[in-house]
């Protein structure tokens, strides 16, 4: 069973964002260096994995907006993203961004579902 491990949050300003969702919920706020996104930190981590401590516990990141993804997104974790969409698109769904590297950190693609969904796909280095 594959699990729900992150979410996004689609955003037109991230300075606006980062300011509302660290005030608002106390999460923890950090850009990442070299990339348009922020890590939303909504509880403590293993300072090794950087996994949740606490049980049922996600965290997730604020990305820029686009007209392929409007809206929130939840990401699951797989064992292969490539044999995943393989599956989406057997059952009726479409790929809206095929595979894509973060260096060192794992993989993570965006499909359509049947419903008209974008939902995320994260693989794991």
């Amino acid at each position: 069973m594959d699990k729900v491990v992150h979410f996004e949050i689609p955003v037109d300003d991230a300075d606006r964002a980062r300011a509302f969702y660290g005030a608002a919920f106390d999460w923890g706020i950090q850009p990442m260096e070299g990339f348009d996104y922020t890590i939303t930190m909504t509880s403590p981590v293993d300072e090794t994995t950087q996994a949740p401590t606490e049980p049922g516990a996600i965290n997730g990141g604020l990305r820029p907006r686009t007209a392929e993804i409007p809206t929130p997104v939840i990401v699951i974790q797989v064992d292969s993203i490539d044999e995943s969409l393989k599956k989406v698109e057997a059952e009726g769904g479409s790929t809206i961004l095929p595979r894509s590297e973060m260096q060192g950190m794992g993989a993570y693609a965006y499909f359509k579902d049947t419903e008209g969904n974008v939902m995320g796909l994260w693989e794991a280095t």
